[in-house]
């Protein structure tokens, strides 16, 4: 894979091409290779992306919006980082293009899926600190991603979940619980039902082919049924 065209979208030249190889290696690729050799996919460097992303956008709404509250501080960070944000900012930098997928992924469309976008650049992001530390992530949120986060961009990227929870804390409810209550299909092909709950009431579900998609389809049927 020629990494070429995503160093000059992101404005970073790269150190360790392989770890950007297994950033962009989804898990439908690797299992469809296994017998061919070790193709490390991009599970564990999306992982510790989000904690970055979390860590370095906190910082920066911090800095933006001193007169914001803890509780608004921490509704604006979940609009910044959540998938459809993540999966546009992807989406901008023509991630999609060069994520390597398995056959049946490739056919499903996972090339523009928002949740396999979001989880990409999750996944750079990890990667981008591990080769060059926390100042390069710092400069590159900055330069591709902060400049688009205006209140405007804000007010549109709430995402289900977000607003779901933002409901219930305005009517002074308890805490949503979301539960995964069905699993199917190998480890490259992952098939979630989640359930959320509020105080034990179910208020929604939905499916999709990770954890947060389908958490926020039940978020969706949460919302369309709202108020409880």
């Amino acid at each position: 894979m020629d990494l070429t065209g995503m160093e000059q979208a992101a404005g970073v030249t790269f150190h360790n091409k392989k770890l950007f190889l297994q950033a962009f290696t989804h898990t439908s690729y690797a299992h469809e290779r296994k017998n061919s050799g070790f193709h490390p996919d991009n599970e564990r460097l999306e992982f510790l992306g989000d904690a970055i992303l979390e860590l370095v956008v906190s910082e920066y709404l911090f800095h933006r919006y001193p007169e914001m509250s803890e509780g608004e501080l921490t509704r604006t960070r979940a609009r910044v980082v959540c998938e459809p944000s993540l999966a546009s900012f992807a989406k901008e930098l023509d991630f999609g293009r060069l994520v390597r997928l398995g056959k049946g992924e490739e056919m499903t469309g996972g090339r523009t899926r928002p949740s396999l976008l979001a989880d990409l650049f999750e996944a750079f992001i990890g990667a981008l600190y591990l080769d060059q530390g926390l100042d390069v992530v710092k400069n590159f949120l900055h330069t591709v991603v902060f400049p688009k986060v205006s209140d405007e961009w804000l007010a549109r990227m709430t995402d289900a979940k977000s607003q779901l929870q933002e409901m219930v804390q305005q009517e002074r409810m308890g805490p949503l619980e979301y539960r995964i209550v069905d699993m199917q299909g190998p480890a490259h092909d992952r098939h979630f039902v989640a359930e959320v709950y509020l105080e034990n009431k179910k208020l929604g579900q939905g499916s999709g082919r990770s954890k947060k998609e389908a958490e926020q389809q039940a978020a969706t049927q949460a919302l369309k049924h709202w108020p409880i």
